[in-house]
């Protein structure tokens, strides 16, 4: 039985949309594409990065051309939010195996920067991570077993190991159905992962019946490490919300901290989105509608942050809102310190 999200779901009041959103759209791409989201977005030397998902196709027609033609293209900025666009495109995988490569997520550390990205394969969806120094040149440093995807990368290693985010496709376990949590996994390298942990699951936000997982990579705070991740509340109800014949799903960010020294043990969750689709780019006129998926968060030293998201999975917008707001979120005196979920 599916269990009932309320119909309506607010941003917190501590989110402010940017006004120039979509701040990247197909229309600012110098190439022909249809679709541009779900980027991973940081800074390295001296610049905001930003790597981002194409999908070919119609805008005027709403039609798709097939997944192998998906690549990822890359955008620069001085000040994080007028973006420059390459003319070339930076990263693509494609054989007799691989279908494509897609949702990147862009954490440095120690200097390089890794991207973690999805890879839909004739036998399963794989998770990767790579690594450039130019972002002309990648080098793949491992591919998981099926089914995994949504890995993120903390920026430092904690406790001798690089730690990770990530979202298994628990299908046959769970009856047949979606049913997907929040896990968490270390490596010595970053090529093997093991001691996995549940970090949370669906049961654990109430905004979510259907999925949850990671969403931008963590940022380093004094009291934790501030991550979000994206909830998905399905509603058999819901008729066609974007251009697929039937659209029943609505993904929402929310936040959490965890602890810095223990990233598997949850400090404190939010109980409500941070961002909820609400406004008319994000709620009409997109292949899907009624998606928000944050795939790069910034902490400026000012305090404000920077949520970079895929909305209505067609154009990349920008949220932010200030470091301490966003913690007290996470720290609310009626809700339970130090919970363990893992």
């Amino acid at each position: 039985m599916t269990i009932q999200v309320p119909s309506i779901l607010k941003s917190s009041k501590f989110i402010h949309r940017h006004p120039n959103n979509p701040i990247l759209d197909a229309a600012r791409v110098p190439y022909p594409t249809a679709l541009v989201f779900n980027a991973g977005v940081t800074k390295f030397n001296g610049k905001y990065v930003m790597v981002f998902r194409n999908d070919y196709g119609s805008l005027e027609n709403q039609t798709i051309e097939p997944h192998h033609t998906t690549d990822l293209g890359i955008a620069f900025s001085d000040d994080g939010i007028n973006w420059e666009v390459s003319p070339k495109k930076c990263f693509k995988l494609h054989d007799e195996e691989i279908i494509r490569a897609y949702d990147p997520r862009l954490t440095v550390i120690d200097g390089r920067c890794y991207m973690c990205f999805a890879v839909d394969t004739k036998h399963g969806i794989r998770g990767g991570i790579a690594v450039t120094d130019d972002f002309e040149e990648f080098e793949i440093l491992s591919l998981s077993s099926p089914d995994l995807r949504n890995m993120v990368l903390f920026p430092e290693k904690i406790n001798g190991n690089y730690m990770r985010l990530e979202r298994p496709f628990t299908v046959y376990s769970r009856g047949g159905q979606d049913r997907f949590d929040a896990w968490i996994a270390e490596s010595p390298d970053l090529k093997y992962w093991g001691n996995s942990d549940l970090l949370f699951g669906v049961e654990h936000v109430p905004f979510a019946n259907d999925k949850v997982g990671p969403a931008a990579p963590p940022v380093k705070t004094d009291k934790g490490w501030l991550t979000t991740f994206h909830a998905v509340d399905l509603d058999p109800a819901r008729g066609k919300h974007g251009w697929e014949p039937t659209w029943k799903k609505r993904y929402t960010a929310g936040i959490m901290l965890l602890d810095l020294h223990n990233p598997k043990k949850i400090i404190g969750m939010s109980q409500e989105p941070l961002i909820a689709p609400e406004v008319s780019y994000e709620i009409d006129g997109g292949f899907r509608n009624n998606v928000i998926f944050p795939g790069g968060m910034i902490l400026e030293d000012n305090g404000e942050v920077k949520i970079y998201y895929g909305s209505a999975d067609t154009i990349e917008c920008l949220a932010t809102a200030h470091v301490d707001d966003l913690l007290s979120l996470c720290l609310k005196a009626d809700e339970p310190d130090d919970k363990d979920m893992g």
